[in-house]
């Protein structure tokens, strides 16, 4: 099994969210009281919050970053960002980090093709696909 490198704190609550699925999911596929391998690197929010709200970015990504070779040096494989805004600094996240990320948008894209959709809009609140 491979231990994912979780970087949650962005809020708490999400991150509690993103460890329950994986769990469950863990579960679904092998049974048993087999749960997820996992590191949980949270960092606070405040200071993220604060950087977003004065369109700091850059040090958005250099706090995620240093989180990520953080998990990297502890045994993570890969890493999930338990957080969807925060994608948005992903290439500085990445900065001298060796393993994988599993980006949003890929996995949404992915899901999308596999379901085969080549179209989605939404027309008062009824969504159509195309």
């Amino acid at each position: 099994m491979k231990r994912i490198g979780l970087i949650g704190g962005m809020s708490w609550e999400s991150s509690v969210e993103y460890y329950k699925a994986l769990n469950e999911e863990i579960k679904n596929i092998l049974g048993g009281f087999n749960s997820v391998e996992c590191i949980l690197w949270s960092v606070n929010f405040e200071e993220i919050e604060l950087y977003q709200r004065t369109n700091e970015w850059e040090k958005c990504g250099q706090i995620l970053n240093n989180a990520a070779k953080n998990l990297e040096k502890a045994g993570a494989d890969l890493i999930i960002l338990c957080t969807n805004t925060m994608h948005k600094v992903s290439n500085l996240l990445l900065q001298n980090v060796k393993i994988p990320f599993l980006h949003i948008a890929d996995m949404t894209a992915e899901a999308i093709l596999n379901r085969e959709v080549k179209c989605c809009w939404i027309i008062r609140d009824k969504i159509y696909n195309d």
